[in-house]
């Protein structure tokens, strides 16, 4: 399906796969696919800071890439949707995908 308004879509495109292009905000994603997770959890499991952790995460909420969940005073994050979840899962496949021998 491709947009009515290409370029506008594109260039959304465009910031998604440059949001996760960088490994850090990718493991971050990764960390809440499976359940929503805290801040704290995905810092400890990623061997970072919170504030770090943070600080992608709200360049991830902005591009709809993660959603966040307030429970009392915890705010554990997911994937947006299962466009995310999906995206990444043809990805991995992609890449795990013998080579065909043809080369460009």
């Amino acid at each position: 399906m491709i947009p009515h308004d290409i370029d506008n879509a594109v260039d959304e495109l465009a910031d998604l796969f440059h949001l996760l292009g960088d490994p850090t905000r990718l493991r971050i994603v990764l960390a809440c696919l499976a359940q929503p997770t805290a801040v704290g959890d995905i810092a400890a499991a990623l061997e970072l800071s919170s504030s770090l952790v943070s600080h992608h995460l709200r360049l991830l909420r902005a591009a709809r890439i993660v959603k966040a969940e307030r429970h009392g005073k915890q705010v554990f994050y997911a994937a947006a949707d299962a466009h995310i979840s999906g995206l990444l899962a043809n990805m991995f496949e992609h890449i795990a995908e013998p080579t065909t021998g043809l080369d460009a």
